[in-house]
């Protein structure tokens, strides 16, 4: 989980210095280039989901492509040379940002597995529609901006706009959404749907970036749309959350299958006669396996080689000659990898891993 954590701040250190430099130097070349990168990583992420992203795949795709949407609508608008056309920009945009926080929360409900009726959907999808006609209405009806022009600043098109009565519709409806989506993660939490609080903080990050960049725009005069940032980055949460989430998945069903093939030795040993007495039955709780197979993906390169060491039953002394390290610092990394797997022993080391090893190899050969 500190991998996704990890990756997608990094992502967006980067995003926000591709943000800044892109204004520097005032001029519509450096604001054009990072539309148009950020559209085509919007579309290379939408390849890339419907390639690899399997469960809630339509809600995904969704998302994706609004955020696409989004991006090309922005990128246009930007060198824009006429208002019809950049007002026909802004209904592209405003085409992926009216669905883009619908296709999010039907994520959220997803991911957190919170039940919802099959009407709600659509009921949904038919507010977007609404909303986003009357934010295409500019240049057809006032209701939703009074009056707009085309300026240029620095090369570069912008609308301004006096806002209609009807304006504040997409706050309400911006705002409705994201206090839904927190809502939902904070239910699933409290009914312990989620699988801890990482998750929680996930998605919670996924929502108040978006929410933070929206309120920044409000409030501060920038020439540059930084939704179209932000929402990448809130896809990569999504998506980073999803594959966890995925992980987590196999790793439970491993842990099933693990108990299974241990209710079966135990059923065989005590119906079959011909099974010796004296061979014990390791018992191994579920809990343990999925601590032991989460704690791998914890260990240090050191605590590694220690631990295959074990696996290959090497002895103390022969692992001391191979790492070269002294018994103290064995010492010292056998304590860190036992906490880690959860173990109290080279035993249980030894009989968590071959348990497991023998359910993998099972399911490989089937």
């Amino acid at each position: 989980m500190k991998k996704y954590l990890l990756g997608a701040f990094a992502t967006i250190l980067l995003m926000l210095c591709l943000t800044g430099c892109s204004v520097s130097d005032g001029s519509v070349a450096g604001i054009f280039y990072v539309y148009i990168a950020t559209a085509l990583l919007s579309l290379l992420l939408l390849v890339g989901c419907i390639l690899f992203v399997k469960r809630t795949r339509a809600w995904f795709i969704l998302l994706f492509s609004s955020v696409l949407v989004v991006n090309v609508g922005y990128t246009v608008l930007s060198v824009s040379q006429t208002l019809q056309t950049a007002l026909n920009a802004n209904r592209i945009a405003y085409l992926g940002s009216v669905f883009l926080p619908f296709a999010m929360l039907m994520i959220i409900l997803e991911v957190t597995g919170v039940a919802y009726k099959k009407m709600l959907p659509w009921s949904l999808m038919l507010v977007s529609v609404v909303v986003f006609l009357i934010a295409a209405s500019p240049g057809i009806l006032d209701i939703y901006y009074k009056e707009v022009s085309l300026q240029f600043v620095n090369g570069v098109s912008t609308l301004v706009k006096v806002y209609g009565p009807l304006h504040f519709l997409y706050l309400v409806y911006l705002l409705g959404y994201f206090i839904s989506m927190v809502a939902v993660i904070l239910y699933a939490y409290i009914r312990k749907k989620l699988e801890n609080a990482t998750h929680a903080i996930i998605l919670v990050i996924a929502v108040f970036v978006n929410i933070c960049v929206w309120l920044i725009e409000q409030l501060v005069k920038i020439n540059f749309e930084m939704l179209s940032v932000s929402y990448i980055i809130s896809e990569l949460f999504l998506v980073g959350l999803h594959f966890a989430m995925q992980e987590n998945q196999r790793l439970r069903n491993i842990v099933k299958q693990v108990e299974t093939v241990q209710n079966h030795t135990v059923n065989s040993n005590f119906n079959e006669a011909e099974i010796q007495p004296t061979i014990e039955t390791v018992e191994i709780s579920s809990e343990s396996i999925e601590l032991f197979m989460n704690g791998l993906g914890q260990l240090t390169p050191t605590e590694n080689a220690i631990f295959d060491a074990y696996i290959s039953r090497l002895t103390t002394k022969e692992i001391m000659a191979k790492l070269k390290i002294k018994e103290n610092t064995l010492k010292y990394h056998n304590k860190n990898l036992y906490g880690k797997l959860g173990v109290s022993s080279r035993k249980q080391l030894f009989e968590i891993y071959k348990r497991i090893n023998s359910v993998k190899f099972d399911a490989n050969e089937k």
